[in-house]
């Protein structure tokens, strides 16, 4: 049985108890400790790095300061962040929670079957996202080319590299070797993929001897992980690779080319990121942390928005706003990025270009 360690943030004591009383009906729910306020409970957090959070956002001592907003502060100290069980008597932020990447919502009184629906889905994916150990890959490697197969897991790094392998060695059928007899292909296959087959740790290259199959091992790597390996990193060909950007939440890393953004809007401490497609998606980053990683044709115009000079279709000066393509979005722009605008029109008008 996995188990999950938790820690309690609540303004108001008693219902803190009602939690842990709760929580302590689950064998595999180990209690940890408790906070009263925002400055404690992140302190309790980074201290004991719990699985879990039970955390009240709506409390009734407004001088706790709790909020929605403690969840934003641990990105800025965490790698891994605990899955927050929101508690509370307040239904209306349930919508707003969600966007932060609450793992629940519960409102007080806490059922037991409610806590269990959780539990159970936590189990669940934590089963599902079980790495494939080095191990059980050179285990499965020692099989003869024909059975070779990967074995099932999650989307992880390691276990694109294995499939790589395996594609490597699917490759080398009898068809590709030539002077052999033939009743000697199948074991002497066998025996140089053992050889020549060297498995590094996560992402090094598999080494083969024969050049021509090293070639396309690399080819296929790079086709495999190029979309998955850049989190706000401009690759140095930016032609061949396009810059990505990875939205993380709670294990699920959501890919996005930097061309099909429009425009970033600040929602508070988040980032509403509005692609062509008319999709909306939210990253829990400032606006001035984009103003930072997104580099040209991103321009900032407003406190509140970023916009893709590729996605302008008009700039009106006289009511200060950009129109987006394809759209009927105007985008305000401010006398403070003023200098922005004129570097916007400047850059159209560099291009291949005719005013009318």
């Amino acid at each position: 049985m996995k188990h999950f360690t938790y820690v309690i943030i609540d303004d108001d004591q008693q219902n803190g108890l009602k939690t842990k009383a709760i929580a302590e009906g689950f064998q595999s729910l180990i209690f940890l400790a408790t906070a009263h306020n925002y400055d404690d409970g992140l302190d309790c957090i980074l201290e004991h790095k719990p699985d879990i959070v039970f955390l009240e956002i709506d409390p009734s001592d407004k001088d706790s300061n709790l909020s929605l907003h403690l969840i934003n502060e641990l990105h800025r100290y965490l790698t891994v962040i605990p899955k927050v069980f929101i508690t509370t008597k307040n239904d209306a932020l349930c919508f707003n929670a969600f966007k932060y990447g609450v793992f629940d919502y519960f409102l007080f009184p806490l059922e037991a079957k409610e806590l269990r629906k959780s539990v159970f889905r936590l189990e669940k994916e934590y089963t599902s996202t079980t790495p494939i150990s080095k191990q059980q890959f050179v285990a499965t490697a020692s099989n003869t080319v024909s059975d070779l197969k990967p074995i099932t897991s999650t989307n992880t790094l390691e276990d694109e590299n294995q499939v790589v392998a395996i594609e490597v060695l699917d490759e080398i059928s009898p068809s590709t070797i030539e002077n052999e007899e033939e009743t000697n292909l199948d074991s002497e296959i066998i025996d140089e993929t053992e050889e020549e087959i060297i498995e590094t740790v996560d992402n090094e290259i598999i080494k083969v001897d024969d050049e021509e199959i090293e070639n396309n091992l690399v080819e296929n790597k790079l086709e495999t992980n190029e979309n998955k390996e850049v989190t706000f990193l401009q690759v140095e060909n930016t032609k061949e690779k396009p810059l990505i950007i990875c939205v993380k939440s709670y294990g699920d890393y959501r890919y996005i080319e930097a061309k099909d953004i429009c425009y970033l809007q600040a929602d508070n401490n988040s980032t509403d990121i509005h692609l062509h497609t008319g999709e909306m998606i939210t990253a829990f980053k400032t606006l001035k942390h984009f103003e930072g990683v997104l580099k040209y044709p991103f321009a900032r115009i407003h406190n509140s928005y970023i916009v893709n000079i590729d996605f302008v279709s008009r700039i009106h000066t006289g009511n200060a706003v950009c129109h987006i393509k394809n759209t009927t979005t105007k985008l305000p722009f401010s006398k403070s990025y003023k200098e922005n605008i004129d570097a916007i029109i400047t850059t159209i008008a560099s291009g291949n270009y005719l005013e009318i």
